[in-house]
């Protein structure tokens, strides 16, 4: 396996306001996972493989996200596949330092639920007391008991999952809500329906795409009817 380019770690976390021992967890975490093969998460790939795996944003992808959280004071944020919660750190950090709210984590794996709890439990309840995570399949998880106004919805999940999700969560979007997709570059043709969807006006969403390794798509909802 290749030497895993961990350059990016400290840079990042230089952008995040967290406690000591919260910084030298996610820097655990990231060195852990950047050391991992690549994984794109697309209906062609057998679950069974990641099941071991961080699947994480990669450090300058979470500490982006972090920044437009603090900068949008997003207070309730949906994040679409937790897995073993390292991009759910950053999320609910912003959260707290926004003046607090909620950050809803899902997570259809057991085992790699257990682990995100572990990973929060340990950053401290600075980070654990704004999560609440829902365990199962995020198509009955996301169903119902939504905040009345959602401010950003990440979406880092099987890429056939991802547009059921967006329209789960689209009726509680507030106009400003943030929308971030990862390895739309990678998982291209998996995304050809989210895509469509956000690339339609009509749907009021506006967008771009960051050049990060994979890609990172970033749109934010207009509303519907936006000139």
């Amino acid at each position: 396996m290749p030497t895993p380019d961990l350059s990016t770690i400290d840079p990042a976390l230089a952008s995040v306001v967290a406690a000591p021992s919260t910084l030298a967890l996610l820097r655990e975490l990231h060195t852990a996972a950047l050391s991992e093969p690549a994984y794109v998460s697309t209906d062609e790939q057998p679950a069974s493989v990641a099941l071991d795996r961080f699947v994480a944003l990669e450090p300058d992808k979470a500490a982006l996200v972090y920044l437009l959280l603090r900068a949008s004071g997003a207070r309730h944020v949906v994040e679409a596949g937790t897995s073993f919660g390292v991009s759910t750190i950053y999320l609910a950090l912003a959260v707290g330092q926004n003046g607090g709210g909620k950050v809803i984590a899902t997570e259809n794996e057991p085992t790699k639920a257990a682990g995100a709890r572990e990973h929060w439990r340990r950053a401290g309840a600075d980070v654990e007391r704004w999560i609440e995570l829902r365990e199962g399949d995020i198509r009955e998880t996301l169903k119902a008991d939504l905040p009345k106004q959602v401010d950003a919805l990440l979406l880092d999940i099987w890429t056939f999952l991802a547009l059921p999700t967006l329209a789960l969560v689209k009726p509680r979007l507030r106009v400003g809500a943030l929308i971030v997709v990862d390895n739309v570059i990678a998982g291209a043709a998996g995304y050809k329906d989210l895509f469509e969807y956000l690339d339609d006006p009509k749907n009021g969403f506006r967008s771009t795409t960051a050049p990060y390794p994979g890609g990172l798509r970033v749109a934010v909802y207009v509303g519907e009817g936006d000139p």
